[in-house]
């Protein structure tokens, strides 16, 4: 049906041109657009080189890559370049697409990709307008008019949440942007200013829990709401009270380097994207300390922990759900310490399962099994992915003050069902932030769980149920075996050194790992500290200290540079 209503739009009255002159808001990156204009394509881990070719003909059969081409993001990278090559690029692109897909063909004809689409085109309009011919120009206008109206038929089909709000904001855009398309806002800003009371909770998160899903949710909003006030319309309150609460919880979602938490499915975000976003919210709240959208913070000196604190996505929600219930991510500084894997999207179906386990997470898990388990390909997404099942029930979690930090207790029961077993959890950030003192504890909490337990114990042959306690480290971390196997030191680029040590009762190894980042060709190979041992009791502890070494100072002046971007990122 998306089809037939963009092929119907073909045929409506074109706008004429734009009624103001749009300003670009997006923040491009220059190396990837100099990429683009080599003729260097690299979209969702995928490379293709085709120099002088066109972009529409990479990767045809490649869903994934293609979602991120329709969405015409890469016209913000061209746009950072700005030189006469690189407009010549954008203008030959975006024609090839109202040539190939303007009649309602491709993947691109759905809500969220049209409006993605639509505000891409707008923002860059007088870039993508100058020095084109008359016909050329006339085409992009028809086109614009045409994308408005399929998005004025169609954005109820789309899916709620980020989807919603893309299409929504197109349809903004391109009616207070476009002459003749002017009746297409009032009911997109009714429907956004709707979506934003049902989609954005009481404290600021959406169902997904994606932290990185959250912040282009702000963007969109931020965006709307400047495009109103720059016509003199008042944004609705709804609009500005999901701003409102949307602020702090971002701000208690970002590490001490400026990069958001990566969990269910969400990155690192773009640079600058986030501060950019804060920033043009205009709201300096700072987050209260109770976890927002599921999620715990811990801060002190230069660290910075945060922890996934709730119950997993439900339902359709959960299509990019993680089962990382207690899993945590530790920053120093500007530099990354503890990680998640991360969403292996881009790498194909297999990573992207293994990226949603347990084990791919810092946290304990039993072997075999994770938190939450994958259920068949459901009906309920248009993907037909797995979403999340047997999740557990009741995730607690708990702040108190100590004499010399703070403490962070937390619990779970993704194990009872099958073991009989309930996770808990306790981690103490000293207040100067150089060290924590963690605690795992693996409990059967009643009769009925004695009773699973002792089943699941009978399994092994009474050999006990093992389990694993995982810290996969960042790759850009130097880590190494020390004290005759006793611990692990992790030397950072900055200088500092931690180490991670454990009580002796479990068995320590240095493992591979992987850090699946976007944007690269592959995984990134890195390391994983793992604590593994075997519970044959009701209760089992294993007590973990990490910490900076006594010689890494107070303040350390971070001069080293990243690396520079290479032919493996974007």
């Amino acid at each position: 049906m998306h089809r037939v209503h963009a092929r119907a739009a073909s045929r409506a009255r074109p706008a004429t041109g734009f009624v103001s002159q749009p300003e670009p808001k997006t923040i491009g990156h220059f190396a990837r657009g100099r990429q683009l204009v080599a003729g260097n394509f690299l979209f969702s881990g995928t490379l293709s080189e085709a120099k002088g070719g066109s972009i529409w003909d990479i990767a045809p059969d490649n869903d994934v890559v293609a979602e991120e081409l329709q969405g015409c993001a890469w016209l913000d990278d061209l746009a950072a370049v700005g030189d006469a090559k690189a407009r010549a690029c954008a203008q030959s692109w975006v024609a090839d697409w109202i040539t190939r897909y303007g009649n309602g063909k491709g993947a691109g004809w759905t809500p969220d990709l049209t409006g993605r689409r639509l505000i891409r085109w707008i923002q860059h309009g007088f870039f993508l307008l100058r020095g084109q011919e008359r016909a050329a120009n006339e085409a992009f206008y028809r086109s614009l008019a045409q994308q408005t109206i399929f998005l004025s038929r169609r954005w109820k089909a789309t899916s709620p949440g980020l989807p919603c709000f893309e299409a929504l904001t197109g349809m903004i855009y391109a009616g207070l942007s476009l002459e003749g398309m002017e009746q297409h806002v009032d009911p997109a800003v009714a429907a956004l200013a709707r979506d934003c009371g049902r989609e954005i909770d009481e404290t600021g998160g959406i169902p997904t829990r994606n932290p990185e899903e959250l912040l282009e949710v702000l963007t969109l909003l931020t965006w709307a709401t400047e495009a109103l006030k720059e016509t003199d319309r008042q944004p609705p309150a709804a609009i500005m009270t999901a701003i409102a609460r949307i602020t702090p919880t971002l701000r208690a979602l970002r590490h001490a380097d400026g990069s958001l938490a990566r969990f269910h499915g969400g990155g690192r975000g773009l640079d600058g994207r986030l501060d950019h976003a804060l920033a043009a919210a205009g709201d300096r709240t700072r987050a209260t300390e109770g976890p927002h959208m599921g999620f715990a913070r811990l801060s002190a000196g230069r660290t910075s922990i945060v922890v996934d604190a709730a119950k997993p996505p439900a339902g359709a929600a959960s299509v990019n759900g993680h089962a990382s219930t207690l899993a945590f991510e530790l920053t120093s500084g500007r530099r990354p310490v503890i990680v998640n894997c991360g969403s292996g999207r881009s790498f194909g179906e297999d990573w992207r399962r293994a990226g949603r386990a347990t084990p791919s997470h810092a946290t304990l898990c039993i072997e075999g099994y994770s938190s939450s388990r994958l259920g068949p390909p459901s009906r309920l997404v248009a993907s037909r992915q797995e979403l999340l099942v047997d999740t557990p029930t009741d995730v607690q979690c708990h702040f108190s003050d100590l004499h010399d930090g703070r403490r962070l207790e937390l619990s779970h029961d993704g194990y009872r069902s099958t073991h009989g077993l309930t996770h808990a959890r306790t981690m103490d950030l000293a207040v100067d932030g150089r060290g924590m003192v963690g605690e795992d504890l693996l409990t059967t909490l009643s009769d009925p769980d004695k009773v699973r337990f002792e089943r699941a114990l009978d399994e092994t042959s009474l050999q006990g149920i093992p389990y694993a306690l995982r810290f996969h480290i960042h790759p850009d971390v130097d880590a190494t075996l020390d004290m005759g196997g006793a611990a692990v030191s992790m030397a950072l680029k900055s200088g500092e050194i931690w180490i991670l040590r454990h009580d002796g009762h479990s068995q320590l190894t240095l493992e591979p790992s992987v850090y699946l980042e976007n944007g690269r060709l592959s995984p990134r190979p890195c390391l994983q500290v793992v604590l593994s041992g075997r519970t044959m009791a009701y209760a089992t502890r294993v007590r973990w200290s990490l910490a900076k070494a006594q010689d890494t100072p107070e303040g350390v002046r971070d001069l080293v540079t990243d690396d520079p971007m290479d032919d493996n990122e974007d």
